[in-house]
């Protein structure tokens, strides 16, 4: 189905538009996250809401300008006081007046004239900004508008406040939302009268302007009726785009598919761990749905480590059983690989034909890989969005595995499913997902839930430490080290940033290999693959100790001996980051830890509560409604974490503490 004319504008690029070049055009598609080989859309430009608003509207004399406040002055330009030469951090002053009072304006690094050309000597301006006062009198640094009095119309009294990303500057962004917001066009409206005049919503467009083009601070608030008519729409069009996924996959007629047991009899037998019953359960779950006439559509959740990888290899291998061929996509080529390491051993056992498919390979290897595919000699295909790219023909691909399902867009899974008729689909995540969310976003695909950890897995101790208890935590992590574990060290960034006040993963390396020299490497996404792959490969070999990565390790990386990761800087990552990097120790035999190191206690950290506390309590509540346990802090199967406080002076693991803190 083509898209309607009518919604050209919201789906034009942004490359397209006057002003924005190719840096600008690159950097907003890194931004918005584009998918691969496209331009960022207007329509991420819509729907990329202010965070707050920046309210010009008071314009008052200067003698009624008062500290910290934002005010719009019309002034007169008295003369400039520009820095002495060879004084470059003495800042360019501008002396100016009203009919009430005097004021300086102060610009540092003003170079190159633009400031007497943006304040030419006895003529008016209006000036934005906050007042500040220097040796008793009042100034404005860096004014955020310097315009003419003509031109008094283009300056935003009431300005929305975006989240950026080094390089866009408020300005840039703020132009581009003004060309976008003009070029929405009236929509049809798809909101019943009813629910509109209920609520008090306006129209698409006029909600658009709101909280972009605001006249009022009101305007632009979260609680608003222009932003709940955004979110609104919003939510509406994920149910609809859901609703056509789910129809779509289950329109077509399943296949019936009839088992031998042979295979999945010989992948048993290989295993060198017996399945679960959780895993049990999914297993006869997902051959009861391929056994149906209906198309299988079906979730598998499960924790990081819970065996969902087995499972969905024992559902290929009851796919083989019928003569048709299985894949599993992963979001990233080190998931891949990995499952394909994991694979591969069990596959040449049970006698199935196991291929991975990456989009780095090199094109005889490709060509070869590929013939197997269509020919029918591969049963299983493992491999990234390489696997939905239009060269890719498979023999008679009966099953569709999707492994952390929300990395894929809506488009790639379908385009993944059409590659065989009458697809079955399993797709795998490792967030814990609340049942009701469940029911919403997944309510007529069938449910399978891994609730215990495979055996021999230990549970992971996890604690909050101060950035002070620096030192503490080095002392301990050289203790456990020459005891033979090994350990992460995760840093948010991979080189030090102007904008960000955190440690970055290059020189948190530098500092540890100072302490622990050739056993500390360093991993990070601007590596090569080659280089990373090499890094990896030595720390699964046990001949490096410690590794400083960034969130590179995120997933697809299982080494048991690793019993030990430290993330610094821990606010600075979502919840789900947190769920998958925690997932990457607790993987062997030895009890592990999780110390999260905090850059102190910030307002933000004092009044909410460590992620990894929420990590926690969303697995409580999680298992207590599954288990209908009652008494908070306690449920089947699971260990309490031991919580730990963080106080304005300092972050300590209490009680008791984890083994790495003294």
């Amino acid at each position: 189905m083509s898209r309607p004319e009518s919604l050209s504008p919201l789906f034009r690029s942004l490359h397209s538009i006057k002003g924005v070049g190719d840096k600008l055009a690159a950097l907003l598609t890194r931004f918005f996250g584009a998918p691969e080989g496209q331009d960022a859309i207007a329509l991420d430009i819509l729907m990329h809401m202010p965070s707050g608003v920046v309210d010009r509207r008071r314009q008052v004399g200067i003698a009624e300008a008062y500290l910290n406040q934002i005010v719009t002055l019309r002034l007169h330009v008295d003369r400039h006081q520009p820095p002495p030469r060879g004084k470059p951090h003495v800042p360019h002053r501008v002396f100016a007046h009203d009919d009430t009072g005097d004021i300086q304006l102060v610009f540092f690094r003003a170079w190159g004239g633009w400031v007497e050309k943006a304040l030419p000597l006895g003529e008016e301006r209006f000036v934005s900004g906050q007042i500040g006062f220097f040796n008793g009198e009042k100034q404005i640094t860096h004014p955020d508008y310097v315009v003419e009095p003509d031109k008094f119309a283009t300056l935003p009294l009431v300005e929305p406040v975006y989240p950026l990303t080094q390089g866009l500057s408020s300005k840039a962004l703020g132009k581009l939302v003004r060309q976008v917001v003009d070029s929405v066009p009236e929509l049809p409206e798809w909101i019943g009268p009813e629910t509109l005049a209920k609520n008090k919503w306006p129209s698409f467009v006029e909600a658009m302007r709101s909280v972009h083009l605001p006249e009022q601070p009101a305007e632009a608030e979260l609680w608003g009726p222009a932003r709940m008519r955004l979110a609104y729409d919003e939510y509406f069009a994920g149910q609809l785009t859901l609703q056509l996924v789910r129809s779509t996959m289950t329109a077509a007629q399943g296949i019936a598919r009839v088992f031998t047991g042979e295979i999945t009899e010989r992948v048993t037998h290989a295993l060198p761990f017996s399945l679960t019953e959780g895993q049990q359960q999914a297993v006869t779950e997902i051959r009861a749905d391929l056994a149906s006439p209906d198309r299988m559509s079906r979730l598998l959740q499960g924790d990081v480590g819970s065996g969902k990888t087995v499972v969905a290899l024992m559902a290929m291998a009851a796919v083989a059983e019928g003569g048709a061929q299985s894949t599993l996509m992963a979001p990233t080529e080190i998931l891949a690989t990995q499952h394909f390491k994991t694979l591969k051993p069990l596959c040449d056992m049970a006698g199935l034909g196991c291929e991975l498919l990456t989009g780095k390979m090199p094109a005889a290897e490709r060509r070869a890989i590929l013939g197997r595919i269509a020919s029918g000699e591969t049963t299983i295909v493992v491999g990234t969005h390489a696997l939905f790219q239009s060269g890719v023909e498979f023999h008679n691909l009966g099953l569709t595995v999707v492994d952390e399902q929300h990395r894929f867009g809506v488009h790639q899974r379908l385009a993944l499913s059409d590659k065989g008729r009458h697809t079955d689909l399993l797709v795998m995540t490792a967030t814990p997902i609340p049942r009701t969310l469940v029911l919403t976003h997944f309510g007529d695909m069938a449910v399978s839930v891994l609730r215990e950890k495979p055996r021999g897995r230990q549970p992971i101790d996890t604690a909050v430490l101060s950035i002070g208890d620096y030192g503490r935590v080095i002392s301990r992590l050289q203790a456990r080290l020459a005891e033979g574990a090994q350990a992460f060290w995760v840093c948010p960034l991979v080189e030090e940033s102007e904008h960000l006040d955190v440690v970055a993963a290059e020189d948190r390396f530098a500092e540890l290999q100072k302490v622990f020299g050739y056993q500390v490497a360093l991993v990070h996404g601007r590596m090569s693959a080659a280089a990373k792959q090499e890094v990896m490969q030595r720390f699964s070999a046990n001949e490096l100790k410690l590794l400083v990565a960034t969130t590179v390790i995120e997933v697809g990386v299982d080494v048991p001996n690793a019993s030990i990761m430290i993330i610094e800087h821990a606010e600075r990552f979502g919840l789900a980051q947190l769920h998958q990097l925690r997932g990457r120790v607790g993987r062997g035999s030895v009890r592990s830890g999780l110390p999260a190191a905090l850059q102190g206690a910030t307002q933000r950290n004092r009044q909410s509560p460590p992620r990894h506390h929420q990590i926690h309590r969303r697995r409580l509540r999680n298992c207590r409604a599954r288990h209908g346990t009652a008494r908070p802090g306690r449920c089947a199967g699971h260990q309490t974490i031991r919580h730990a406080r963080l106080s304005a002076c300092g972050g300590r693991c209490s009680p008791p503490p984890h083994r790495l803190c003294p």
